[in-house]
Formats: structure tokens, sequence, C-alpha cells
């Protein structure tokens, strides 16, 4: 017993190792961990205090805790013994599935990666690109919110700014959560894109168990009060048009919705407008693309590199101007319970053929609330006059006129147009001078007039807000024979 045993050093050091190891993973791991999480926990509590909407339980849920609820949820375990049985696969394949949807959809909520990451470089990227602007807030109607409220804002889609201005714009009421398209997997971006709540769909996606996956998941952070963004068009006006609600997410939302239960769901529209949208010229070109041809969104790496220095270059010599004006208007709350009573009408008890056919409704109810708070900003109002004048020039002094009467109509409308500094003349002149830098008008002794290969690009930003007048295209304003000889010129 005595003897003594020779081993390896190698041996030696492994067991060392195996032997620091387990004590770290044992002792120390966790003393750490539960010191990281109660620093974290109380950090929570004081920010808690600072928003007007909390942070929900829900959302600092572990992940994989999350998952699990997601995974063991009785209407997915249905759906996956449907599956198994309608495509003949053992139900352990189809449990599988369920398990990578849900690790895929369910996000991992980080409030410092939120508020001291995201947030802080949602604030410096816009107020670099932009002036940013708040329009109508309606805190008094904010205010009478019933507490505990799930709230979701609804917001119109102009650009992939509008995650990064909506982020900064909310970061003092709440931490958002949004549902990201499949653009965003990619490795490093995934994970921080994650960590800020957001969760990850697959937009066109016709599987029914994933769809199933998806619904539990809205269903389940909307029911535990998480406070989320929605972009109800379901992408970015090609055209600068609002689009038709595309009711995937809201029907997910609202077709289990308890109107005798203990949260109700408010909807808050948020309208979004911009002098200038950074993917303008995609966005138009994919408009203008021949039917049945699939346009492409792809951005050159190397014409994003001779864009980024050629902005730089300006910057440093004193020249570069942000791109002009961005604002953001809060619409009157809606009351998904005050809805359905107002209707008579229970999500949960009707035909779904029936219940298709009032969560349409809802969802254009929703949209029109939007476009009544879309902002008008100087390029917008420019924009409209130079399209209302066709293939005519107007002189600075023409075009004023023409903007102040568009500033009138709309403000009789109760629309809310943005006056930098209280001054309309400044207005027509920002609104001139990103146009003319941009080359989509031409100034030619003392007259504008537009640029006929510009022509589609001006009606974009004019068609930012045509719904305000009119809720029809804003090309019925300019007259057919004047934009038809316009075109002609192009």
């Amino acid at each position: 017993m005595s003897s003594t045993v020779a081993l390896p050093v190698w041996i030696v050091v492994a067991l060392a190792a195996l032997a620091i190891i387990a004590v770290l993973d044992r002792l120390l791991v966790p003393s750490v961990r539960w010191a990281l999480r109660r620093r974290a926990n109380r950090a929570i509590d004081k920010m808690n205090t600072r928003l007007s909407m909390q942070i929900q339980p829900f959302k600092l849920t572990k992940r994989q805790v999350l998952i699990d609820q997601l995974v063991y949820d009785p209407e997915v375990l249905y759906a996956v013994e449907q599956y198994a049985k309608d495509n003949k696969v053992p139900r352990e394949v189809a449990a599988e599935k369920v398990k990578r949807y849900a690790r895929e959809i369910v996000p991992s909520f980080s409030a410092y990666a939120y508020f001291s990451i995201g947030a802080r470089l949602a604030k410096i990227l816009s107020e670099s690109l932009y002036r940013v602007r708040v329009g109508y807030r309606n805190d008094e109607a904010f205010a009478r919110m019933a507490p505990g409220s799930s709230v979701v804002a609804v917001i119109n889609h102009r650009s992939n700014m509008d995650y990064v201005l909506v982020t900064y714009i909310a970061a003092t009421a709440s931490a958002l959560s949004y549902a990201v398209g499949e653009w965003a997997q990619i490795f490093g971006l995934r994970e921080l894109i994650r960590s800020m709540g957001a969760y990850f769909i697959r937009r066109d996606s016709r599987d029914a168990l994933y769809r199933k996956v998806l619904a539990r998941y809205v269903h389940m952070a909307t029911a535990a009060g998480v406070v989320q963004a929605v972009f109800p068009e379901g992408g970015l006006s090609r055209d600068g048009r609002l689009r038709p609600p595309k009711l995937g997410l809201l029907s997910y939302m609202v077709s289990g919705f308890d109107p005798q239960g203990p949260r109700d769901v408010m909807f808050v529209p948020v309208g979004l407008n911009y002098d200038r949208v950074l993917e303008d010229r995609l966005l138009t070109a994919a408009a203008s693309a021949e039917p049945g041809t699939k346009p492409s969104f792809g951005v050159n790496a190397l014409s994003f590199a001779r864009y980024f220095f050629e902005h730089l270059w300006l910057a440093i010599r004193g020249h570069w101007h942000r791109f002009g004006y961005t604002c953001v208007s809060f619409g009157e709350p809606i009351s998904l319970r005050a809805y359905l009573a107002e209707r008579g009408i229970d999500f949960r008890t009707m035909t779904p053929e029936a219940r298709h056919a009032e969560i349409d409704r809802l969802g254009h109810k929703l949209m029109a609330a939007v476009g009544r708070v879309v902002p008008a900003l100087p390029v917008s109002l420019v924009s409209t006059a130079m399209v209302q004048a066709g293939a005519d020039a107007l002189t600075l002094l023409e075009i004023k006129e023409r903007v102040s009467i568009l500033i009138h109509r709309l403000e009789a409308l109760g629309a809310y147009v943005h006056i930098p500094r209280a001054d309309r003349d400044y207005a027509i002149d920002i609104g001139l001078r990103v146009l003319t830098d941009r080359n989509i008008l031409v100034e030619e002794e003392g007259s504008y007039h537009v640029n006929p290969n510009e022509l589609i690009l001006l009606e974009y930003y004019a068609n930012a807000i045509a719904h305000l007048f009119t809720g029809a295209p804003i090309g019925i304003f300019a007259t057919p024979k004047a934009v038809e000889s316009l075109r002609a010129q192009g």
C-alpha cells in the first residue's frame, strides 16, 4: 500500500486541470453567476423606475426556459402530432423540428445590450444622419391606458432605419421587441439582435408547423405584456405609398385574446417620415422593374465603399449635410378590448373565415390610424408641389405659394406638418436644397423643374403624404398631360 505510483507528466497536468475545472464549476462559477445576476436584477429594478412601461418578467426569463415552454405548449404538441400523422414521419422527427424552430425564434434579451449598446448606437446613428424630431406625442392618451396593458406599436415601414429610429425615440419609455426577417441571420449580428430582444421570423414560410410555433411565441409574449413593435405592411414601401396590412403577426397577437382577461392589448399608431430614405433608389428601381422579374436589393460592396468615402470626404471638407429631417408622431391608442366590445365579437368563438375577415378589418383600421399621424416634412411638401406642376418650371415664389396652400390644407385636415424653426421659408429652402443636391430638381435661371430621369424618385417622396389629402396616389394631383409630357422627355 505504500508503494509509489509513477505517472507521466502530461497525465498529472491533465488531472490537475480537470480538478481546477471541477472546483470552478461547482464552487466559484455559481457564486459569480449569482452575484452577477443579483447585480443585473438590481440594475433592471432601478431602470424600471425610470421607464414609463416596465420590462416584463417574461422578457427577462432565461432563453432555455422560454424555449422549453414553447416546445411543450399544448397547441404546439398537438401540431406535432398532426404533422407526424400527415407527413408519415416519427413523432420524434417532428418534435426535433419544433425545437429547432423554437431556438431560431426565441430571443435572449439583455438589458445591458439594449440600453447601453443598442439604444446609444441608435441615438448616435440617428442624430448623425438626420435632424430627429418628434411630432404628436399624445401623452394624455398614454396616461389613460390601463396599467399592465400589452402595448403594441404599429408603425409604417419606410426604411431599415425605422428599427434604429424607433429604438432611439422609445428608449426612455421601454425596451421594444421586434420581429426581424432573415436578412439579419448573419453571424455576430444575429447574436446582437437577439440580445436586444428581437425575434427572427421567416416571412414567406408556408410550413404549418413553423407558423404554429411562431404564433404561440407571439401569443405568449403578448399575453405576458411584452412591449412590441410591428410593421403591418410586411416590407418597405417601394413607391412611397402606404401598403395594405399583412395579417400574420397581428393574427397571432389577437386570435386567442380573452376580452375578460387581466390584460388589454393597446395598439399605438406610430407614423414615420424622412426627408431622405437611405434605400430610396433601390426601392424605386424595384417598383419600376418589369412584371414577373424578381428585383434585387443587394448592395455592391464597392459601391457602398465609394458612397461612404465620398460622404466622409465631404464631411472632412465641411461640405457634408445631414439628410434633412426625420420625424416620428404617435396617434391615439386603440384598445383591443374596447374594439371587440364595440363590434360585439370574440375572436376565440368565431369560425376561421369570420375571424380572418374581422382581423382584416382591424388591420385596415390600424393602418388608417398610422396613416393619419405620418408627418409631412419639407421634402415631401416640395415634392408634392413639383409633381403637381408636371413639366412646368416654377420660380421660388411659385413654389412657396403652392407649398403654403398644401400646408394650409394639411393643417385643416388635422395632419402634423413639421415646420423647422417655425419658419415656412426655411422649411421650403431645406426641401429644395435636399432635392437639388441630389439632382432630382434642376435650377435654371431662377426657376426649378423636375429632372425627367428622377421623376419616379420625386413621386416616391410626394407619395409619402398623398394619403393625407385623398388616400390616392399623389400623381392624381398633376395634370395627366403634363406628367405624360415629362415622362416623354425622360
